[in-house]
């Protein structure tokens, strides 16, 4: 392609509200003094400071209740803080639209609710709708088609949705955040409702979206699939970051033991030299 005519298509893309794909490194979304408040002034999130990375994975870690999928809503912009700010693509999201978040952020909620009985295939195509009237239309069937082949959904394209397994339903709702094709994506545990193959085709499928340049935010109850496949994993107290950088920095047996009050036992596999998590069994 010339100099003169991607500088058209960068042009076209622009005027139709189309993200650039970020460089591996860039911040695609930043969250600075973020709290947020739940009933009473109850606060759950207490003035975090978070990067998310394109072409990484991170994890967010921590026990039931201390704050990884309030912290997810809030850098979906579900949220609004209490204090701080997210911005996302280097603009606060209290900037941005509806349909412009779409096109730059997908997001993965833990449950998989659809109000009308749309066929799976259907529930895969809405996320092609934040580029409907943009060059990127013509990519929807392709899109579609390739999201369901990856989840392993296409034999259930014609079924009802509500008809469906949770597994099931998990791993098309997830076909429908990768059809929406965004530079970011946030999972709020994809893997809950799954078989161990499927666990491991998911953080596979998450490991390919960043490796080809996206930005994944994961939230994770597992920690040994968090050591083995994210970049960064950042552990919620309490509300606050306990830790935030390398799984071998921050998946600790000090660390851990405190924030799960229970024994961890972090140690090396004797042949792959993976890093296992383990809770000491008495």
């Amino acid at each position: 392609m010339s100099s003169a005519l991607r500088g058209l298509t960068t042009i076209f893309g622009r005027a139709h509200g189309i993200p650039e794909t970020p460089r591996p490194g860039t911040v695609t979304m930043r969250a600075r003094k973020v709290s947020v408040d739940r009933g009473a002034g109850r606060r759950v999130l207490d003035h975090i400071d978070l990067d998310v990375v394109a072409g990484q994975i991170l994890a967010l870690v921590g026990p039931n209740g201390a704050g990884k999928s309030t912290l997810l809503a809030a850098l979906a912009g579900e949220l609004e803080p209490a204090t701080g700010t997210v911005e996302l693509d280097g603009r606060a999201l209290a900037h941005r639209s509806a349909v412009d978040m779409a096109r730059r952020r997908a997001v993965l909620p833990q449950n998989h609710t659809v109000g009308f009985p749309f066929t799976a295939r259907e529930v895969v195509a809405m996320g092609r709708a934040p580029w409907a009237r943009t060059p990127r239309q013509d990519r929807d069937e392709a899109a579609i088609a390739a999201a369901m082949t990856a989840t392993d959904v296409t034999h259930l394209a014609a079924r009802p949705f509500p008809a469906l397994s949770g597994g099931e339903r998990a791993r098309v709702a997830l076909a429908r955040v990768l059809a929406q094709d965004t530079p970011t994506l946030l999972l709020d545990e994809p893997t809950a409702a799954l078989d161990l193959g499927h666990q491991e085709q998911v953080l596979h499928l998450a490991r390919d979206r960043a490796t080809a340049g996206a930005a994944v935010v994961v939230v994770l109850h597992d920690l040994g699939v968090a050591a083995a496949y994210a970049d960064r994993v950042a552990v919620v107290h309490h509300g606050r970051l306990a830790a935030d950088g390398p799984p071998r920095a921050t998946l600790t047996t000090d660390l851990l033991t405190h924030v799960y009050a229970h024994p961890v036992e972090v140690l090396d596999h004797p042949v792959t030299g993976a890093q296992l998590v383990l809770p000491v069994r008495r």
